[in-house]
Protein backbone atom coordinates (compact mmCIF):
# COMPACT_ATOMS: atom_id res chain seq x y z
CA UNK A 1 0.00 0.00 0.00
CA UNK A 2 1.33 3.50 -0.73
CA UNK A 3 1.66 6.81 1.42
CA UNK A 4 -0.99 8.12 -0.31
CA UNK A 5 -3.19 4.82 -0.16
CA UNK A 6 -2.43 4.41 3.72
CA UNK A 7 -3.39 8.23 4.44
CA UNK A 8 -6.74 8.12 1.95
CA UNK A 9 -7.21 4.99 4.58
CA UNK A 10 -6.77 7.06 7.39
CA UNK A 11 -8.66 9.68 6.80
CA UNK A 12 -11.63 7.34 5.58
CA UNK A 13 -11.57 5.80 9.08
CA UNK A 14 -11.56 8.92 10.80
CA UNK A 15 -14.85 10.03 9.05
CA UNK A 16 -16.44 6.97 9.15
CA UNK A 17 -15.70 7.14 12.91
CA UNK A 18 -18.22 9.88 12.90
CA UNK A 19 -21.75 9.27 14.02
CA UNK A 20 -24.25 9.11 11.49
CA UNK A 21 -21.39 9.24 8.12
CA UNK A 22 -22.10 7.53 5.08
CA UNK A 23 -19.70 7.14 1.57
CA UNK A 24 -21.45 7.90 -1.49
CA UNK A 25 -19.99 8.79 -5.09
CA UNK A 26 -22.64 10.67 -6.00
CA UNK A 27 -21.00 12.78 -9.02
CA UNK A 28 -18.51 10.16 -10.80
CA UNK A 29 -16.37 7.12 -10.13
CA UNK A 30 -13.74 9.23 -8.42
CA UNK A 31 -15.16 11.55 -5.88
CA UNK A 32 -15.53 10.19 -2.34
CA UNK A 33 -18.00 11.97 -0.61
CA UNK A 34 -18.62 11.72 3.57
CA UNK A 35 -22.18 13.13 4.60
CA UNK A 36 -23.80 13.15 7.64
CA UNK A 37 -27.68 13.23 7.71
CA UNK A 38 -27.16 13.63 4.37
CA UNK A 39 -25.43 16.62 4.14
CA UNK A 40 -22.06 16.91 2.75
CA UNK A 41 -18.67 17.76 5.24
CA UNK A 42 -15.35 16.26 3.41
CA UNK A 43 -14.77 15.08 -0.78
CA UNK A 44 -11.95 14.08 -2.45
CA UNK A 45 -10.23 12.46 -5.36
CA UNK A 46 -10.00 8.48 -4.15
CA UNK A 47 -7.79 8.21 -7.12
CA UNK A 48 -5.34 11.17 -6.89
CA UNK A 49 -5.76 11.90 -3.06
CA UNK A 50 -3.39 15.14 -1.77
CA UNK A 51 -6.46 17.01 0.46
CA UNK A 52 -9.98 16.91 0.47
CA UNK A 53 -12.65 19.60 0.52
CA UNK A 54 -14.32 20.72 3.71
CA UNK A 55 -17.03 23.04 5.58
CA UNK A 56 -15.46 25.58 7.20
CA UNK A 57 -16.46 28.54 9.64
CA UNK A 58 -16.43 31.65 7.40
CA UNK A 59 -14.65 33.71 10.02
CA UNK A 60 -12.38 31.07 10.24
CA UNK A 61 -11.29 30.90 6.83
CA UNK A 62 -8.91 34.07 5.88
CA UNK A 63 -6.83 33.04 8.90
CA UNK A 64 -5.99 29.36 8.18
CA UNK A 65 -5.44 30.38 4.38
CA UNK A 66 -3.09 33.15 5.62
CA UNK A 67 -1.40 30.46 7.59
CA UNK A 68 -1.31 27.72 5.41
CA UNK A 69 -0.45 27.76 1.89
CA UNK A 70 -2.16 24.29 1.52
CA UNK A 71 -5.23 25.84 2.46
CA UNK A 72 -6.90 27.70 0.03
CA UNK A 73 -10.15 27.62 -2.04
CA UNK A 74 -11.38 24.47 -3.63
CA UNK A 75 -12.68 24.63 -6.84
CA UNK A 76 -16.33 23.93 -7.34
CA UNK A 77 -16.71 24.72 -4.16
CA UNK A 78 -18.53 27.76 -2.43
CA UNK A 79 -14.83 29.82 -1.46
CA UNK A 80 -17.10 31.72 1.63
CA UNK A 81 -18.00 28.30 3.32
CA UNK A 82 -15.35 25.91 1.96
CA UNK A 83 -12.03 25.28 1.79
CA UNK A 84 -9.14 22.54 0.05
CA UNK A 85 -6.85 21.60 2.70
CA UNK A 86 -3.98 19.55 1.73
CA UNK A 87 -1.97 17.93 4.30
CA UNK A 88 1.61 17.28 4.57
CA UNK A 89 3.19 15.60 2.88
CA UNK A 90 0.88 17.28 0.19
CA UNK A 91 0.76 20.90 1.87
CA UNK A 92 1.85 22.46 4.93
CA UNK A 93 -1.30 21.50 7.40
CA UNK A 94 0.06 19.20 9.67
CA UNK A 95 -2.24 15.94 10.04
CA UNK A 96 -3.26 16.59 13.62
CA UNK A 97 -4.70 20.08 11.85
CA UNK A 98 -6.30 18.22 8.91
CA UNK A 99 -7.81 15.81 11.39
CA UNK A 100 -9.28 18.85 13.58
CA UNK A 101 -10.61 20.20 10.36
CA UNK A 102 -12.58 17.44 9.56
CA UNK A 103 -14.00 17.07 12.72
CA UNK A 104 -14.92 20.98 12.46
CA UNK A 105 -16.70 20.25 9.09
CA UNK A 106 -18.50 17.74 10.44
CA UNK A 107 -19.45 20.01 13.72
CA UNK A 108 -20.44 22.52 10.89
CA UNK A 109 -22.61 20.27 9.23
CA UNK A 110 -24.14 18.60 12.68
CA UNK A 111 -25.00 21.66 13.92
CA UNK A 112 -27.01 22.72 10.85
CA UNK A 113 -29.07 19.14 10.86
CA UNK A 114 -32.77 19.61 11.92
CA UNK A 115 -33.46 18.13 15.51
CA UNK A 116 -35.14 15.23 14.09
CA UNK A 117 -32.41 13.76 11.60
CA UNK A 118 -29.88 14.19 15.15
CA UNK A 119 -32.18 11.94 16.91
CA UNK A 120 -32.50 9.37 14.40
CA UNK A 121 -28.87 9.36 14.15
CA UNK A 122 -28.52 9.08 17.96
CA UNK A 123 -30.94 6.59 17.74
CA UNK A 124 -29.02 4.26 15.40
CA UNK A 125 -25.93 4.82 17.14
CA UNK A 126 -27.12 3.69 20.88
CA UNK A 127 -28.56 0.22 19.03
Amino acid sequence: MSQDERLLERLRQHCLGKPGTTEEMPFDDRTVVFKVGGKLFCLLDAFEFSGCGMKCDPERIPELRASYEGITTGPYLNAKHWNSVHPEPFGDVPWSMFLDLVDHSYALVWKGLTRKVKEAIEETQTR
